[in-house]
């Protein structure tokens, strides 16, 4: 089959790096090549199987007014397929780190149908996981992990929230997503870990939970874990699910094992000790945001060092206007 021709468009002004190559199938079952940059779509040679050394992928979607149909003409077809066509893995092949460690060619079909599942119940109008799926696509590189994909797909959909505010509830699903998929689901489990933390520069055992808080959560797994619900997660905005990531979940080696549930869980257990129906009365309470803990409570409770107070106790200086405002004056001094 004769090469095809048609108009090419003009070259990018921007000085481009690297190109993405990937197949179109056209009708006669040939394979076309093009190279994509962030300016245009550039045809190139017909070839009856894949050049090596390149690993070739096929992009999930393209704007359906690029100049790929005056240069294929009506009756070619694009593939959606994201399968890497060349055999091996050819240097500079796209690859991502799974979260066990595996390494798995870069499909991005999976990143638009992740986010696409993740948006249910949002403006199909004005939120469109499949932009936020190319922005994205355009950060992988090789050797990206998964969770950084996540990451990524987060900041992008709240860098986009000004134009529609289901953005920010794309991202903080992205988030709480992601984080879900890097701990733990069983809450015991995600305790003992915590409390059998081994500080490698001491040489000590370190535990994050007090030891009679562990022992009731243990004594009363089954329970424990089968009252979380997880999905409670998933009604924290961006901001707010950021920021207990951030202070508030507990941490081994740098690196959050809990999860907003599994934090209000201890916290509750913390608090009410043997009294577990009072722990799982509270939790609920906590879980479906009827009302919250101060800060204090919810760094320390259950901890070896459960200081929960949040507030300080002062003597009045006078019975008298002076004495008063300078009582006042202390307390803004004690809270500066």
């Amino acid at each position: 089959m004769p090469e095809q021709r048609g108009k090419t468009p003009p070259r990018p002004r921007a000085k481009v790096k690297q190109s993405i190559f990937f197949p179109i199938s056209h009708q006669k079952k040939q394979i076309l090549h093009f190279s994509i940059t962030p300016c245009l779509i550039r045809a190139g040679k017909a070839f009856k199987s894949p050049p090596k050394p390149y690993a070739l992928l096929l992009i999930h979607r393209l704007p359906l007014t690029c100049p790929l149909k005056s240069e294929l003409g009506a009756g070619a077809s694009i593939s959606c397929s994201t399968e890497v066509l060349a055999g091996g893995r050819a240097e500079g092949n796209m690859y991502v780190v799974k979260r066990d460690g595996r390494q798995e060619a870069v499909h991005f079909d999976k990143i638009t149908a992740r986010l696409k599942k993740l948006s249910y119940g949002l403006s199909q109008e004005h939120c469109d996981p499949v932009l936020i799926a190319q922005k994205v696509g355009a950060g992988v590189y090789k050797g990206v992990t998964t969770s950084q994909l996540d990451e990524l797909a987060a900041e992008t959909a709240s860098a986009m929230t000004a134009s529609h505010p289901d953005y920010a509830s794309l991202a903080a699903r992205i988030a709480v997503s992601n984080l879900h998929k890097n701990t733990k689901k069983s809450f015991s489990e995600t305790i003992k870990d915590m409390y059998m933390h081994f500080n490698e520069r001491s040489g000590l055992m370190a535990p994050l939970v007090a030891e009679d808080v562990y022992e009731i959560i243990m004594k009363n797994a089954s329970r424990l874990d089968s009252e979380i619900i997880y999905d409670r997660d998933f009604d924290y905005d961006y901001f707010g699910f950021k920021t207990l990531e951030r202070s508030y979940l507990l941490k081994l080696g740098g690196k959050v094992v809990e999860r907003p549930q599994h934090m209000l869980m201890r916290v509750s257990v913390g608090i009410h000790k043997e009294d577990i129906e009072s722990a799982i009365k509270t939790y609920h309470l906590m879980s479906q945001r009827w009302f919250t803990h101060a800060s204090p409570t919810l760094f320390n409770a259950g901890t070896p060092r459960p200081q929960l107070s949040s507030c300080f106790l002062i003597c009045m200086k006078d019975d008298s206007i002076e004495g008063i405002y300078d009582t006042l004056k202390e307390c803004a001094v004690i809270s500066k």
